[in-house]
């Protein structure tokens, strides 16, 4: 009987993981540079948690269940929610801002796509308790860092989802959300369709000549015509502290992010090589944390892992390989030459099929060995080793004692 994967959940091999454990080694390391500490939250969490902060219709798209006791549950879809619940219950008296970065894998119920998976993973940062533009700028700046120090292709895109809102102040809320959820997602047909239903046909102008402005820092002034009650200072202070640095940008004023809680400066990045799937970073400043009995700003991101693995061209660090290969008689010899190579961080297998001399040296050759290490009984006599390079053919007999030094001399 044969048993397959689950829909939208992926196996991985072991070259896969190895690049994938170098992408996420590489972003740790630059968080960490930044001063954001790991944390780590449960799988599941109470549903509650998903439906206060997305509404009852998230149900439908995550995975949501009862365990024996009757208590809904759900496997979470996101990393937010249960950061900032993890922090109302534990950390809401700690010395602010809060630096925090997370790595873990999140489930939606939603038809498999490319770039889409029903089981997914998340790396990203939260930075807690600054309501200042200084706040938004480091974590664009993390952001922009990580995926630069990836090799990546990509488009930096940031907005401000409060020219919108300034636009829409006189919609009821609930149709204002709706709107701001159509043009998140693009959605041309649904937004003119929604703004003739709402009756707002004389907003519409002013509405897609707003989220139509992409460009540099020339579209601030085009987008003041637009909403002149609105206070670009948190904009061009922004702006400015980005082009210090050298973080290369767009200002996009049609990000909306679709979701209520973001307040202000919102970013995405695009990558090239992955079609219509190609947002690999979506965040900004928002307040979360309230729905949990603590007021208090933040700003975060979310990279998709899965995407990023899927055109990153990061070199890997690969282990110089060695395989012991032992005469019969000689495997505990071979164990213990292996113990030693080990022991100064080289990389070492044995044979433990009892195959013949010959078979050994072929399947150290079909798993690309780099050398073999050949314990031979005439060699043990005097306290030698013979090692082979398995690229070059040649093979020399050493001194045990200085085994681990000429091991390290081969290139």
């Amino acid at each position: 009987m044969k048993i397959k994967k689950p829909r939208g959940t992926r196996d991985f091999l072991p070259e896969e993981m190895e690049k994938r454990r170098e992408i996420e080694k590489k972003m740790r390391e630059i968080a960490e540079l930044y001063g954001y500490r790991e944390v780590q939250t449960p799988t599941f969490e109470h549903l509650e948690l998903f439906t206060l902060k997305s509404g009852e219709a998230i149900v439908e798209e995550i995975y949501a269940f009862k365990d024996k006791s009757g208590r809904d549950l759900a496997l979470r879809p996101e990393l937010t929610a249960p950061v900032m619940r993890m922090f109302a219950n534990e950390c809401s008296v700690m010395p602010r801002p809060l630096r925090f970065y997370y790595f873990s894998n999140c489930f939606r119920y939603e038809r498999p796509q490319k770039g889409r998976y029903r089981e997914f993973w998340q790396f990203g940062v939260e930075l807690i308790g600054s309501p200042s533009y200084l706040a938004d700028a480091e974590v664009i700046m993390l952001a922009y860092d990580i995926m630069e120090n990836l090799n990546l292709d990509f488009e930096l895109h940031i907005g401000h989802v409060g020219l919108l809102r300034r636009l829409l102040k006189g919609v009821d809320a609930d149709k204002a959300s709706k709107i701001m959820r159509l043009i998140d997602k693009k959605d041309v047909e649904g937004l003119e369709d929604c703004l003739s239903t709402i009756g707002l046909k004389d907003m519409e102008d002013k509405i897609y000549a707003l989220i139509d402005l992409v460009g540099g820092r020339e579209v601030i002034e085009e987008a003041r015509e637009l909403v002149p009650d609105f206070d670009f200072d948190y904009i061009d202070k922004l702006c400015d502290c980005l082009d210090s640095v050298g973080v290369d940008y767009k200002l996009d004023f049609g990000i909306a992010r679709g979701l209520d809680y973001y307040t202000g400066v919102v970013f995405e990045a695009y990558a090239e090589g992955l079609g219509a799937q190609n947002q690999i970073c979506g965040g900004g400043s928002y307040r979360l944390a309230h729905l949990f009995g603590v007021d208090v700003p933040s700003t975060g991101f979310a990279l998709g892992f899965d995407r990023i693995a899927e055109i990153c061209e990061l070199g890997l660090g690969r282990k110089k390989l060695a395989v012991i290969v032992s005469f019969k008689g000689l495997e505990n010899e071979a164990f213990k030459i292996a113990r030693i190579v080990r022991q100064s961080g080289m990389q070492v297998v044995v044979d433990v099929m009892q195959r013949s001399l010959k078979k050994q040296l072929s399947y150290a050759n079909d798993i690309k060995a780099d050398f073999a290490i050949i314990v031979g009984e005439e060699e043990l006599k005097e306290n030698k080793i013979a090692i082979k390079d398995l690229k070059s053919g040649e093979q020399k007999i050493v001194e045990m004692k200085g085994m681990i030094d000429f091991l390290r001399s081969l290139d």
